[in-house]
């Protein structure tokens, strides 16, 4: 009856160590890292960050435009640049010296400047840059900076033991707008095909409105486990906000 006793003691030990660790990494509160006039970092989670930089226009005032930091293995991968290079260079210089990690790739998830406006200072920093096929087309036809490597329809990418995912899923914001994805942590960067809770529709002078919600769709069909979502421009979220901008753009 000893053995059994201790045989179970084991069992019952092990099961609320398993729990405790379950509850730390559920227990997870989002941090603001870094901050200064320019750039601010919120880790969102173990090994994600949303990097948040400014643009000025004429329409909309000051608005606030994310990208995503991914790591595993002191080496990340940063979907969109901030919106000029005096920023990606202070972005760059924070992942270098703060996380210690190699930057693997940036991909720009559509050709706007919200997206690539900082892609020289990657270029100069000998960092490669991705994106899809149609991003580099139109970045040429409006005289950006354009990134060095393209891909039709879909790219997987590895970080350290890890990989991500970006994907063209169809019209919707722009022509060529891309979702990325992490895996490991069900993290999505929607860029702005995805909007967060409440917001209007925002600038549709690309936009194949039509399409949008179709597209949006997809990507729900495509990413089931997604539990983080950060869009475009405010706040990330979860399910919701890809729910959310499909009734957004759904035609009637």
């Amino acid at each position: 009856m000893t053995d059994i006793i201790k045989i179970l003691l084991i069992i019952v030990i092990s099961i609320a160590n398993l729990n405790c660790s379950s509850q730390k990494h559920a227990a997870f509160k989002p941090e603001e890292v870094y901050k200064s006039n320019d750039l601010i970092i919120t880790q969102i989670s173990e090994n994600s960050f949303v990097h948040i930089s400014f643009i000025q226009t004429n329409d909309y005032g000051n608005v606030p435009c994310n990208g995503l930091i991914v790591r595993n293995n002191n080496e990340v991968i940063v979907f969109d640049t901030p919106t000029n290079d005096k920023n990606s260079e202070e972005l760059i210089k924070w992942i270098k010296e703060k996380l210690q990690c190699k930057i693997n790739a940036i991909i720009p998830t559509h050709f706007h400047d919200d997206c690539l406006g900082g892609l020289e200072a990657f270029d100069k920093n000998d960092i490669p840059s991705y994106a899809y096929y149609k991003t580099i087309e139109l970045a040429n036809e409006n005289n950006f900076v354009t990134p060095n490597n393209s891909f039709k329809d879909s790219l997987i990418l590895r970080i350290g033991d890890e990989i991500i995912k970006a994907k063209f899923f169809g019209e919707g914001h722009t022509k060529d707008n891309i979702v990325g994805y992490f895996p490991s942590e069900n993290v999505m960067f929607g860029g702005c095909l995805i909007k967060e809770l409440d917001a209007s529709k925002g600038y549709l002078g690309d936009a194949n409105v039509a399409d949008w919600s179709i597209t949006v769709e997809k990507v729900k069909k495509e990413f089931p486990n997604v539990k983080i979502i950060v869009p475009g421009h405010g706040e990330y979220g979860n399910k919701k906000l890809i729910d959310y901008t499909i009734n957004l753009f759904k035609t009637q």
